[in-house]
């Protein structure tokens, strides 16, 4: 339960937000903090992919006032024309739903010997703030006019705000009731049409209902306050608001946050469920709440290099296992906005040299696997081009004078390890099978799979260690989860693009043993030592595991075997069962139980969210 103190005044729907002759608003210059989405405040119209008119046109004393969209940009801009000189001509834009806004912006004045002009472009939401935007087009001709805003509800596809509760296809309650004065205030969800809706019994007449949404999953939600504000009616002791959705594509604004909230007539105060977002299906679910922490103007998960190529993977496979198309945008975003160069800083502590290229050959690795993930997923030739490119940078640190062969991990040479030598085997295998005609890459793959086999990277218990000694021995450190993956995932290639039943053997070798050894699987949850007791995982371990499930689901695929089918299966219902919170986010630790942090929760952000949307996506497309 949780209660609020709420003014009356502050939750009424504001009639200030409807369109036409208003006061002019607080002068406002420019934007407080320009906004960057698709393209930054301020872009000229004539770069707009699309121009649409979705509201009505104003005509004050004969001058055409006009709100142009595109929604590829996301953008829009004003014009007013059939004008006089000085008219002027602005944008509007509020995130409380019109209750208040920056005004004037890209205000523009008609010159003289013209009838009109037009405003730059600005952004209608912030997905990167985590903030539904509205907005709208104002002139002042004799006297300020507005259009409507601009998208005031939200729609996603068929569903949008203020439907019929009635006809919703299921209704559960996703988080517990809570009580206020004997009244129930509860929340209620499609799961699958990820929309939800509010109830308050036990009432009497006056009470009231309402639902709250947030796009930052609770801790503000000005835009969304008082949705569906409804009162029990007069001989009655219930009632509830209308169907609100909780995603938004067309702002790129996913996995919405909802709560219920009610008030006993007699009093001020309120109450409210806990957060909570609809769970489409499990797999969407966690694409969402990834999606949530993608940075749409950087086009990245910020802070995390390697790592935001194994989350673009993630997002990846799932389009490609589940046919939801409504991601692929952040694969054109992701490549367009990082193929350049970075500083030291700029997306790794190292500088990015342009094609993903950096000091750390691993790196780089997981971005030519990023790649052609997406040009298994969209044909599209350049992310295949963009791998070989990867591809052939990995290739100039193989080295016959070391162990007999082999790539090193970093560009002083001073390692030759499982990850580097895992990603090199698999990116050339890969790459074989989808250039038409190859030798090279296919050669180079089998010389790789010879030297892995041989190299004692693989343990006498078929597990995989970290790397290799000076001399060339297996080092004996942990068997991470990711690189007994690679190896999986590797093998498998192998044999796709070989047909060498060798390769599969080795394939399930490796398999078994992983899904066998306490080392990796405990309790048939797939485990990682840092996993356990108090210890912690760091940035890169967190990820570890979904790039073992990911390979196993290839090779699931691969052979059918139901084992491995069961083994998938079974980490997805037990990350869905004890490693999710209401809002759908997905922890380190699969398994759920003794936490691992000493505030006593189990870690949780956008690297874990990535790492068990793997296995999400992999049991639910099974």
């Amino acid at each position: 339960m949780r209660a609020l103190s709420l003014l009356l005044s502050g939750l009424l729907v504001l009639t200030a937000a409807v369109a036409g002759v208003l006061a002019l608003p607080t002068p406002s210059r420019a934007a407080a903090n320009p906004v960057c989405a698709l393209a930054c405040d301020t872009l000229d119209p004539s770069r707009a992919q699309r121009e649409t008119f979705p509201v009505a046109d104003r005509t004050p004393g004969g001058r055409l006032l006009r709100l142009h969209v595109s929604d590829p940009d996301g953008m829009a801009w004003a014009s007013i024309d059939r004008g006089a000189k000085s008219d002027a001509v602005w944008l509007d834009r509020s995130w409380d739903r019109g209750a208040t806004w920056e005004g004037l912006l890209g205000r523009a004045s008609v010159p003289a010997a013209r009838t009109g002009t037009r405003t730059l472009m600005y952004n209608i939401t912030d997905p990167v703030g985590h903030r539904r935007g509205w907005i709208r087009a104002c002139g002042d001709a004799a006297g300020v006019t507005c259009t409507d805003w601009v998208y005031p509800t939200v729609c996603d596809g068929t569903r949008c705000d203020g439907g019929d509760p009635a006809g919703a296809p299921s209704d559960e309650r996703p988080v517990p009731s809570t009580t206020l004065f004997g009244r129930t205030i509860s929340l209620h969800v499609d799961q699958r049409g990820a929309t939800a809706w509010g109830v308050i019994e036990n009432g009497g007449p006056g009470d009231e209902i309402w639902l709250d949404r947030s796009w930052d999953e609770g801790a503000g939600w000005p835009e969304g306050s008082s949705l569906g504000r409804t009162q029990v009616p007069e001989g009655a002791g219930s009632t509830r608001t209308a169907v609100f959705a909780t995603r938004d594509p067309r702002g790129l604004l996913y996995g919405g946050a909802v709560r219920a909230c009610g008030r006993e007539a007699g009093h001020q105060e309120g109450s409210c469920t806990a957060w909570a977002r609809p769970a489409p299906s499990r797999a969407r679910a966690a694409a969402d709440a990834l999606m949530a922490s993608y940075h749409v103007n950087e086009g990245w998960w910020r802070s995390s290099w390697w790592n935001s190529a194994v989350a673009l993977t993630a997002v990846v496979d799932f389009s490609r296992r589940t046919g939801d198309h409504e991601y692929d945008w952040a694969v054109t975003r992701t490549f367009e906005q990082n193929r350049g160069v970075f500083p030291a800083g700029g997306r790794s502590s190292d500088p990015i040299e342009g094609h993903f290229i950096s000091r750390a050959v691993d790196d780089a690795g997981w971005w030519a696997i990023a790649w052609l993930d997406a040009y298994d997923l969209t044909h599209e030739r350049r992310y295949l081009d963009e791998a070989v490119t990867i591809a052939s940078y990995l290739h100039t640190f193989w080295d016959t004078g070391t162990c007999g062969g082999g790539i090193y991990w970093n560009r002083e040479r001073t390692y030759k390890n499982a990850v580097t030598n895992g990603l090199y085997l698999w990116i050339t295998a890969a790459l074989h099978q989808r250039l038409p005609g190859d030798t090279l890459w296919g050669s180079r793959a089998s010389t790789a799979a010879d030297w892995y086999l041989g190299s004692g990277l693989i343990d006498s218990s078929s597990l995989v260690n970290d790397g290799l000694t000076d001399g060339c021995a297996n080092n004996g450190q942990t068997v991470w989860s990711y690189n007994q993956g690679l190896a999986i995932g590797a093998f498998t290639q192998m044999w796709r693009s070989t047909g060498e039943a060798r390769y599969l053997s080795t394939a399930r070798r490796l398999a078994d043993a992983a899904l066998s050894s306490s080392r990796l699987t405990r309790e048939g949850v797939l485990t990682e030592v840092c996993d356990t007791g108090t210890s912690t995982c760091d940035d890169n371990q967190k990820q570890f595991k979904g790039v073992f499930v990911r390979h196993l689901a290839d090779l699931a695929d691969a052979t059918r075997s139901p084992a491995y089918r069961s083994y998938l299966r079974t980490q997805a219902d037990s990350i869905w069962t004890a490693d999710r919170d209401p809002l759908n986010r997905l922890g380190q630790r699969w398994a759920g139980g003794t936490p691992n942090t000493p505030g006593g929760t189990n870690v949780q952000d956008w690297r874990t969210q990535a790492s068990a949307l793997e296995a999400l996506t992999a049991a639910d497309s099974l």
